[in-house]
């Protein structure tokens, strides 16, 4: 039985998917974002690694999806949409006037642990839900618009049913 392999991921820097097959369907590629018109890319800014896309199974059609990781699977780091939503959460949470300095602060630290699975996401999901259940159903709904793609599956869970 033959291998798979995986195709490169061309992504635009607020992380909309141009295409998943970049080598395989050059037809696809673009160097701007159809849906915003930022600049695409398709190797980690890091490290230079080609990000995953679609793979590749001889003999399987229709095997993999449109959607890519927020972290290279080579170096670790945050892609720039991941960065850029992080940032741009936390750059909410000092909009939220009915938090103390202190809780958002707080609110700010636990960003990073839920866009990742790890043992300290069940802690941030919890503080999440208490520091943004003082804010305002707008301010709420802006954190779930920004969040929604880039937090992991046990926190979108755990805060958004």
């Amino acid at each position: 039985m033959s291998q798979g392999y995986y195709d490169t991921a061309q992504v635009c820097l607020n992380g909309h998917v141009v295409t998943t097959q970049y080598e395989t369907a050059i037809e696809f590629r673009s160097k701007h974002c159809g849906e915003c018109g930022e600049s695409t890319i398709t190797n980690c800014s890091n490290c230079n690694t080609k990000i995953k896309g679609y793979y590749h199974l001889p003999d399987v059609f229709g095997f993999g999806s449109d959607v890519v990781s927020g972290y290279c699977h080579e170096c670790g780091k945050a892609y720039p949409w991941t960065e850029a939503k992080i940032e741009a959460a936390r750059e909410l949470a000092e909009e939220l006037e009915e938090l103390t300095d202190e809780e958002k602060e707080l609110l700010k630290k636990s960003l990073d642990d839920l866009v990742k699975d790890s043992p300290r996401t069940v802690v941030a999901t919890t503080r999440f839900k208490r520091l943004v259940g003082k804010a305002t159903p707008e301010i709420a709904t802006g954190f779930k618009d920004i969040l929604v793609d880039i937090v992991s599956e046990t926190a979108k869970k755990a805060i958004w049913g």
